[in-house]
């Protein structure tokens, strides 16, 4: 297994790095910096997200913790046997080991916030590598499952593949070339969840079908 370090400490974004500390100057108790993955390496699903959600991951310093993201993920990992608990804890995530992963990851494209939410194609391509290195570091690794649009495109670029040969749908899966299987998602954003793009029920679905592949 290839070694791999969370870049807790990473600034080679510039403008992301800028936008962090002012964060924390606003906010000292706030998370406000790279947000390392939840779960273990040694999992054998990863999901993958965009990147922190500023009053969520960005504050309470775990994936999908802290809005309304994490309200419809978490429980449809609990469903499935992935997470302890189907709520995502809260502001103190970060002290509260009352919430663990089972056999699964969770991990984001972009692992800082970016202004407005909206990383630069430059941006997502630096953090990149801490992405591919981090899939090197999986040697359990079967199913991934991409959140939206953008950490679609990011694991084809972690595989050297074109988005014209694995377009994005949802629930849509994508033989990669190590044998490993890339499902594609709606992200399960307030936005989503709300316009009814995707519903409890259609988000569920991938993780049945995950259920099925690791079965």
């Amino acid at each position: 297994m290839s070694i791999f370090a969370d870049p807790i400490a990473c600034t080679a974004c510039p403008r992301l790095a800028e936008h962090l500390a002012g964060i924390r100057r606003r906010d000292p108790t706030w998370h406000a910096l790279p947000v390392p993955a939840f779960g273990s390496l040694d999992a054998q699903l990863l999901v993958v997200g965009l990147g922190p959600g500023e009053k969520g991951a960005n504050r309470t310093g775990r994936p999908f913790t802290g809005d309304v993201a994490g309200e419809l993920l978490y429980p449809a990992l609990h469903r499935f046997g992935y997470a302890s608990s189907p709520e995502p804890l809260g502001a103190d995530a970060w002290a509260n080991p009352a919430m663990s992963l089972s056999d699964c990851r969770i991990t984001n494209a972009v692992r800082c916030l970016p202004p407005a939410n909206k990383p630069t194609t430059q941006e997502i391509r630096q953090c990149n590598r801490h992405l591919g290195a981090e899939l090197a570091a999986m040697p359990r690794l079967k199913v991934i499952v991409a959140l939206g649009a953008i950490a679609h495109q990011a694991l084809l670029w972690s595989y050297g593949l074109k988005l014209k040969d694995h377009p994005f749908g949802h629930n849509v899966r994508h033989a990669l070339p190590d044998g490993r299987t890339l499902i594609d998602s709606y992200h399960c954003s307030g936005y989503n969840w709300r316009t009814g793009r995707l519903t409890r029920e259609s988000f569920e679905a991938v993780f049945a079908g995950v259920g099925a592949l690791l079965a």
